[in-house]
């Protein structure tokens, strides 16, 4: 019997085509581990001969019609899935960086018999089987080596296993079965594909159950890379999840845009993510900001709808921030003054009456992960909402003008106290008036009739060791006199 090294192709193709006359047994097994070794030599997999090829496939057939009998029960050591998981596994090897050998697998049928032979083995109680669950592995493996960087192979895995295939595996309680159709389906996927899914509700299904998984199994990075490389360049397929979805994959969707644009991407162009869809997100905001007043009013879907408003904002504020392919959020004809107006209300909420929107001082706990208002999902809303605002006035002369039009100067500068609840809101603050007056006389203008009314309350600033003084119209910075002894 040939072993890994030894012998050439002519070997093996004697070897499994004797074997194909016997039943499964020992001997078969031991042939087809060799070949899979054999396989790993780049050499050797370009001398595949075809009899060799065609003998895996037959031995699948034949693993597959024993399969069909099973009727959901199998035994451990039944030498069918045996010799399918072996057979799969030489496959699996044949094709790595072999572009001939993809092409002749392909033509030779074996994505329908794979396919075929998964979905029946889905179908059995695969979990309680580790032959059952080896064979789909090894399969899925198959399959994905066999489309890399091939789009006839893509294709035609797609033909036969989308959406059907790729949902029930994709709903396996097999963590391995999951990430391994993952992987698949990140290499299948490209525009058109991503398009299909838009089209019937069984292969939105698909979207669906992929972005389920990244929030319940956030350590598969295939499921991450599914989203942020090929759905969100859909537009299509971004508003139906926004507009379908469950709160809670709908704010999973919004954390996965928001880590894909703070990446650090200089090039705006490079994030993938389409004007349009920029513009749907603005939308969004403005038709259910006033959700995020409700928080803390004991009903939790009214609490789930806020964190959804909180995303949109914590995006549209990454998307403002200089990013060219997003500048036409400057013209959105709504955002602007949405933003003013909602920091007006929940500033006003805030002095009615100690509430999430209250500012505070508790400067102490910050970072320590101590809960209590410091792990709200409220903390940074109002610093955000004056950062957003800031954005759309850069260099943007009709924004300017609509703050100053809708009182928003005054409203910004009364945001311009120390906060915990609203971290940084005082560097915003400054940063939203400096381009609010930039090359803005008028808006200069409403600055310059200010009048001074004194010293702020200091209490913060006390608390930590510190006071205000002012002297000769300046305020001066000096540490608290400590008391007598």
């Amino acid at each position: 019997m040939a072993q890994a090294g030894e012998g050439g192709m002519d070997d093996f193709a004697f070897i499994t085509g004797d074997a194909l006359t016997e039943e499964f047994g020992e001997k078969l097994l031991d042939c087809l581990k060799s070949l899979t070794v054999a396989f790993r030599s780049p050499d050797f997999r370009a001398s595949a001969k075809e009899d060799v090829l065609k003998a895996l496939k037959t031995l699948l057939e034949k693993s597959f019609a024993s399969m069909k009998n099973l009727d959901g029960e199998v035994e451990e050591t039944s030498m069918c899935l045996q010799v399918a998981v072996e057979c799969f596994r030489s496959l699996r090897n044949a094709c790595i960086q072999c572009y001939n050998n993809q092409c002749r697998l392909r033509e030779l049928g074996f994505v329908e018999t794979t396919t075929g032979i998964l979905i029946t083995v889905q179908k059995c109680k695969y979990e309680e089987s580790d032959s059952l669950c080896n064979v789909l592995h090894c399969g899925i493996q198959f399959l994905g080596n066999l489309a890399v960087q091939n789009q006839s192979c893509k294709d035609d895995i797609w033909e036969h296993g989308f959406p059907p295939l790729f949902l029930a595996l994709l709903d396996s309680s097999d963590q391995k079965t999951v990430a391994y159709t993952c992987m698949a389906l990140h290499t299948c996927l490209n525009e058109d594909k991503v398009e299909q899914m838009t089209q019937e509700q069984d292969s939105f299904a698909v979207a669906q159950k992929v972005l389920e998984l990244c929030r319940t199994q956030p350590e598969l990075d295939w499921t991450i890379l599914i989203v942020t490389e090929h759905f969100l360049k859909s537009q299509t397929l971004i508003e139906m999840m926004l507009s379908t979805m469950s709160p809670q994959e709908r704010s999973t969707l919004l954390e996965l845009i928001s880590a894909h644009l703070g990446e650090g991407r200089e090039e705006s162009e490079e994030c993938g993510i389409l004007p349009a869809t920029a513009e749907f997100l603005a939308g969004s905001f403005k038709d259910s900001c006033k959700s995020v007043l409700l928080l803390d009013s004991g009903d939790s879907s009214d609490d789930e709808e806020a964190v959804i408003v909180i995303r949109l904002l914590d995006i549209l504020c990454e998307m403002s921030s200089g990013l060219k392919v997003f500048r036409s959020l400057q013209d959105h004809p709504d955002l602007l003054e949405t933003a003013i107006v909602l920091l007006k209300e929940v500033h006003l909420l805030g002095r009615e009456g100690k509430n999430v929107f209250s500012s505070a001082q508790n400067f102490t706990d910050m970072g320590t992960g101590t809960g209590g208002a410091s792990s709200h999902p409220i903390v940074s809303f109002k610093a955000h909402l004056v950062r957003l605002i800031g954005n759309l006035c850069h260099q943007n002369a009709t924004n300017q003008n609509k703050v100053r039009e809708l009182d928003g100067i005054s409203l910004i500068l009364d945001n311009c106290s120390l906060d915990s609840n609203n971290p940084f809101i005082c560097q915003w603050a400054v940063f939203a008036i400096r381009n609010i007056l930039d090359n803005n006389m008028e808006n200069q203008q409403v600055i310059q009739s200010l009048k001074r009314q004194g010293v702020a309350d200091d209490s913060a600033l006390r608390d930590m060791g510190f006071r205000l003084e002012e002297r000769d119209g300046n305020l001066l910075l000096r540490p608290c006199k400590k008391d007598p002894k």
